[in-house]
């Protein structure tokens, strides 16, 4: 049975206005050995748009350059104590190749300030977050801003291989004679553009072709993928609404009269209208469509990481410890998605709890399908132990604890950007539930995951 079947739309609802999932912060311990106390001080992000809205004029770095520029006003930071800043993104910006830099110079920060970009599918802020913190243990440095941005407004589009290599000849064509025979070479189909497609290089399959083959090899039927995604629209319109997603910031983007300050792409459907729509990838018989995936989003995020020792220096109250991580890999053609139910284990493992310590988990939400189907590879023995070679499963997700201020398919999804998007709904959520530890995991392109341990900080307010 999947685990989603356990809790009613009305009881996560009630979850989501506020409900305590604990009555206090727990005494367990999380192996911490031989690390330093890294704290997650606080993180920002910018509205996450629908692609080609308001948006559509601005081209990456600004997006980043706004949430570096909120991180500062937020918390009332001096730029100069920053050691170091990471950026993640996926889709480069060829003329911004390292957005971390032409990012940071344009939100103000000194030019003696390394920066640089990172980039892991859909877990790249995360991979932006986890260099700092490698950074931070081996004492490099003690001061971080880490970050992630995305742009589907306007992606890089090129010409045909042929035609650049024609391109690429001709500047060693002198003569006329040179150039006319250059010319004869070109043909019509030259002219055809290269357009970016969400695909894996290794299968050429689109990842919703993959998120409909993984539903249906874990029984996940269409109408518990629109479930989920009614779920997910259902709470974040709830945190929204009572004032939860106090990570976004303001934008205001140039010859706009008004401020941007939320999400626009959250919008609750009816059953109904949800189920007349047309699989999007396996047609006919597929079950993943428009409204059970997460949508192209614009958007950035960006944090700042201390050690806990200079966060007392400095005066802050960090939000909370960053803990544990750890990045998995497996077969992006039958397990490309599956990332959650391999990290899960492994860092639960590495901070020594079980999966009933967490308070509060936050997951990438790719698709409806994809992330029910990770529910039920962890509820599964037989998974377990015939594919993942574990003694028992990972455990049953317990779902008052899961993605109660929404996630990607209602938030919406900037590649780069999510993965702060998720440290800090963690972070936020322990304070204002009373729990002590959070966990975070995602999936990302290539069979890639990531998995978090995070902790919640004594000093924590919101």
């Amino acid at each position: 049975m999947n685990s989603l079947t356990k809790v009613s739309l009305s009881q996560t609802s009630l979850l989501a206005r506020g409900l305590s999932t604990s009555t206090s912060v727990q005494a367990k311990k999380c192996n911490n050995a031989g690390q330093k106390n890294i704290v997650l001080v606080d993180g920002v992000r910018t509205p996450f748009l629908l692609s080609s809205t308001a948006y559509k004029s601005l081209m990456p770095h600004d997006l980043q350059r706004y949430a570096l520029t909120g991180l500062v006003n937020k918390l009332g930071l001096d730029k100069s104590i920053v050691d170091y800043i990471c950026i993640g993104t996926v889709i480069q910006e060829v003329k911004t190749s390292n957005i971390a830099r032409e990012a940071a110079l344009g939100a103000g920060f000194s030019d003696r300030i390394p920066a640089h970009t990172v980039t892991m599918a859909c877990i790249s802020s995360n991979q932006a977050m986890t260099t700092c913190m490698g950074m931070m243990n081996a004492g490099v440095y003690d001061v971080c801003v880490a970050g992630g941005v995305e742009f589907m407004s306007d992606v890089p589009i090129r010409h045909s291989r042929k035609m650049r290599q024609l391109m690429l000849k001709a500047p060693k064509a002198k003569s006329v004679a040179a150039k006319l025979a250059l010319l004869a070479e070109l043909r019509p189909d030259f002219l055809n553009p290269e357009l970016p497609a969400i695909a894996e290089f290794s299968t050429n399959e689109t990842m919703g072709h993959s998120a409909d083959r993984l539903a249906a090899t874990f029984g996940v039927s269409r109408k518990e993928q629109d479930d989920f995604s009614r779920r997910s629209h259902i709470m974040a319109t709830e945190a929204r609404d009572k004032g939860y997603l106090t990570d976004i910031i303001p934008v205001k983007v140039p010859k706009s009269k008004d401020f941007i300050t939320q999400d626009n792409g959250i919008r609750v459907s009816t059953e109904e209208q949800m189920a007349k729509l047309k699989p999007a990838f396996i047609k006919p018989h597929g079950t993943v469509t428009a409204a059970n995936s997460s949508y192209l989003t614009d958007g950035a995020s960006a944090c700042l990481i201390m050690t806990e020792e200079k966060a007392k220096q400095y005066g802050f109250k960090p939000k909370a410890y960053l803990r544990q991580y750890t990045y998995v890999s497996q077969d992006p053609k039958d397990q490309l998605l599956l990332g959650p139910t391999y990290a899960t284990p492994k860092v639960l493992a590495q901070a020594g709890l079980e999966l009933s310590d967490i308070d509060v988990l936050e997951y990438h939400e790719a698709f409806a399908g994809q992330i029910l189907a990770n529910i039920n590879a962890m509820d599964s023995d037989k998974f377990a132990q015939d594919v993942m070679g574990l003694k028992q499963k990972v455990g049953t997700v317990d779902m008052s604890k899961f993605n109660l201020w929404g996630g990607s398919l209602s938030l919406g999804h900037p590649f780069g950007a999510t993965g702060v998007r998720l440290a800090m709904h963690t972070a936020n959520r322990m304070i204002r539930e009373d729990g002590q530890f959070g966990l975070i995991a995602a999936c990302a392109a290539g069979g890639q995951g990531v998995g978090m341990i995070m902790e919640r900080h004594p000093d924590a307010t919101l």
